[in-house]
């Protein structure tokens, strides 16, 4: 059974950064797709970026593109998210999740299989 641990989310300014981590275990091997999603309050978890099981590929929305890097330590079993030019409205609970399917639109929740209890990060103005 796989299980995710994710951390660093906090209280900051807007513009400033954040670094997210999501431990994964019981994984059998490197075949995973990993993202990342967020929730904020009154509002469904939408997908904020994914990387593929070679690293070699990510995606990401649209509206954190050019702010928001999704990389992966196989090694160390870890996925972060580093967050830059964080705004008010990236104010949510992020949240990583795991999937073996292929040929998927990987934006989805219903398309992951494995999740975290998430972390709160807060960006005030």
């Amino acid at each position: 059974q796989v299980q995710l641990v994710e951390s660093g989310g906090g209280l900051v300014q807007a513009g400033g950064s954040l670094r997210l981590s999501c431990a994964a275990s019981g994984r059998t091997d490197n075949s995973y797709y990993m993202a990342w999603f967020r929730q904020a309050p009154g509002k469904e978890r939408e997908f904020v970026a994914v990387i593929t099981p070679s690293d070699t590929i990510t995606y990401y929305a649209d509206s954190v593109k050019g702010r928001f890097t999704i990389s992966n330590d196989n090694a160390q079993n870890t996925l972060y998210l580093q967050m830059n030019t964080l705004k008010p409205e990236d104010t949510a609970v992020y949240y990583c999740a795991a999937t073996r399917k292929n040929f998927i639109s990987y934006t989805r929740t219903n398309e992951y299989d494995y999740w975290g209890q998430g972390t709160q990060v807060t960006v005030s103005s």
